[in-house]
């Protein structure tokens, strides 16, 4: 799965509705959840850091995970040119996640995922008790926003099935919101921002 996105990690930000997008999740995430200074978070699938590099000042550490070692690298640049310290983990598998974390953010990458229960176990796993997640990602939607591309194996998410996925797994307190929209293709998709808490 990492090589469309080693390939595309050096352009990855000059695509103008991925910055919107990354925005508007985290705008949900604010208005749902408290961010403090002494929080730990881990971003599940980072990617560049559009959507949690943002939220790095308003907590204590932030670190990057993700399987695509080019996008952890553009990352750390990002980081150092805003001076921002950060740490980055490069995922093979669901090992290696640490912790423990105060919250764990992912934005648009559990669709490319084929199997989520051993994420959220790890998830689970790596959480502080009491620890929080942010999940956003697409609504169910009929495989246009990617077409035919064999790195994506949801098409997106019913919201209900994904709750109750994270509460077999342990999680509790599950909310879901609109999180934003985005503009692809000629359409428009519904992201979603589901939150929980360590059981």
């Amino acid at each position: 799965m990492s090589n469309r996105f080693d390939n595309a990690a050096a352009s990855w930000d000059a695509e103008t509705r991925r910055v919107q997008m990354a925005q508007g999740v985290q705008t949900a995430l604010r208005e749902s959840l408290n961010l403090s200074p002494d929080m730990d978070l881990l971003d599940f699938g980072c990617g560049t850091g559009l959507f949690s590099l943002e939220l790095r000042p308003l907590v204590r550490s932030l670190t990057g995970a993700d399987t695509s070692q080019p996008m952890l690298e553009v990352f750390s640049q990002k980081a150092q040119a805003k001076g921002l310290e950060v740490r980055t983990r490069h995922l093979k598998g669901t090992e290696g996640l640490g912790g423990p974390y105060h919250l764990v953010l992912s934005s648009m990458a559990l669709h490319h995922v084929p199997e989520l229960a051993p994420v959220f176990q790890a998830i689970h796993a790596a959480l502080a008790p009491g620890g929080r997640i942010a999940l956003a990602d697409l609504d169910s939607e009929d495989g246009s926003f990617h077409g035919p591309s064999d790195d994506v194996f949801h098409l997106g998410f019913e919201r209900r099935n994904l709750m109750e996925a994270l509460a077999r797994e342990g999680f509790h307190d599950l909310r879901e919101r609109t999180a934003t929209t985005m503009e692809k293709n000629g359409r428009t998709f519904t992201l979603f921002l589901i939150t929980g808490e360590k059981g």
